[in-house]
């Protein structure tokens, strides 16, 4: 049996930074306000329906990960996506989350109580 080559501390650190930004909900949200283009931190703001200063920090810490872009024109920041790679693996997590609730529901659809017809 061939052994697994460890892996460096460096690449499982920033693995687990890259995962960590994905595992904060407004991130999630902000992402997916973002999959249709381009907004404007206003735009944002209204949409999240929270404040300025809370987009900002989230935007700042996808912007160091490389998710996201920024573009500035006059005093107003744009945002896009800068790896579009971020959805497919959002999707894939979202799949197997439906996987398992759906086999979770066919457990208790087949479930029954002793008597029931």
């Amino acid at each position: 049996m061939k052994l697994a080559k460890p892996v460096p501390q460096e690449v499982t650190h920033q693995l687990a930074q890259y995962f960590s930004v994905l595992g904060e909900p407004m991130r999630l949200r902000i992402l997916n306000l973002l999959r249709d283009g381009e907004k404007c931190v206003q735009d944002l703001v209204e949409a999240s329906e929270t404040s300025q200063a809370n987009v900002s920090k989230h935007l700042k810490v996808m912007m160091q990960a490389g998710i996201l872009r920024r573009r500035t024109v006059g005093t107003s920041a744009y945002y896009s996506i800068e790896d579009d790679l971020i959805f497919e693996l959002c999707n894939l997590v979202c799949d197997r989350l439906a996987g398992r609730i759906e086999q979770q529901a066919r457990y208790f659809r087949n479930f029954t109580f002793a008597g029931k017809k």
